[in-house]
């Protein structure tokens, strides 16, 4: 039953942004730069690909409803 509810997403962003950085070299913080980077472009893809998915699914409700 517990797998019907919702699950409690957790904001990772809003975690990291609040960590402390004064620990980690310049070569660490170069390197979380590159995943964060690499994270944003997959975060990117994935809002296109639902942003042409929905277009797709209006284009075809919309054709049905003006006929």
């Amino acid at each position: 039953m517990e797998d019907d509810l919702p699950r409690r997403r957790t904001d990772a962003a809003a975690e990291l942004a609040g960590e402390a950085l004064d620990t980690y070299s310049q070569d660490e913080l170069m390197e979380r730069v590159g995943l964060l980077e690499t994270e944003i472009a997959r975060v990117k893809a994935h809002h296109a690909k639902a942003a042409d998915h929905r277009k797709l699914a209006d284009s075809l409700f919309k054709s049905k409803s003006s006929e």
